[in-house]
């Protein structure tokens, strides 16, 4: 199991340029403004001369605007790194187990445990898989109190052949709670948004927001 980081000097790369364009398009809101300011000088009426401190308004303006571009460019910056650096965390965490919020399954031989939160007490709660060939397979929990409801998925027990599934919750009020699912972190990489993208085992591809829990690591 690795950890890929090789994206992480693209998008270090892809800030750095971010920051290059707002420093140029500074210099020609800049530029600009001269050209019109010029302009506004030539142009104004000799018997009737434009208030100098219009001018001096106008110019602090023009700070204004070139601050918040200067602010602007180093929040992208700072946002790059806080990105990459939780990547490079994340990525000390490959190995250990944790608990994810999904709708989607990887299903192969190992059974997967997961839990059902409820804000209420259901009468019937019912776990529904469904395969790429639009098969729903239901799996009934049971009358349950309100809370976290653990349950298992033996893929060989409920005859569920490998692959993918979509998961989802329900229970007798049509109420649709939140699932999730457990599993180990196999790898961590930056995806094209900069964000860090793990690969759960039962789970696959997942953005880092989803994890809920970290269980950290199995005992040698």
């Amino acid at each position: 199991m690795q950890t890929t980081l090789n994206n992480t000097a693209q998008s270090g790369s892809s800030g750095s340029s971010d920051a290059i364009l707002a420093a140029t398009n500074g210099a020609q809101l800049s530029d600009m403004f001269t050209k019109l300011l010029v302009a506004q000088i030539q142009n104004q009426d000799p018997l009737s001369p434009t208030d100098p401190s219009q001018f001096v308004s106008q110019l602090t303006q023009l700070s204004q605007v070139e601050a918040l571009n200067k602010m602007s460019s180093q929040t992208g910056s700072g946002n790059g790194m806080l990105q990459n650096l939780q990547t490079l965390a994340l990525g000390g965490q490959v190995g250990a187990s944790v608990m994810v919020q999904t709708g989607n399954v990887e299903l192969g031989s190992s059974p997967l445990h997961g839990a059902v939160n409820l804000d209420n007490n259901t009468a019937q709660l019912n776990l529904t898989l469904t395969g790429s060939d639009g098969q729903p397979h239901v799996l009934a929990l049971g009358p349950q109190v309100a809370g976290p409801v653990s349950f298992n998925i033996d893929p060989a027990a409920l005859g569920l052949p490998a692959g993918s599934y979509s998961i989802a919750a329900r229970t007798d009020s049509g109420a649709s709670p939140t699932v999730e699912i457990g599993g180990t972190i196999n790898s961590v990489r930056v995806g094209s948004n900069g964000s860090a993208v793990l690969n759960i085992s039962g789970v696959g591809s997942i953005d880092a927001a989803a994890i809920t829990q970290f269980n950290g690591r199995p005992a040698a």
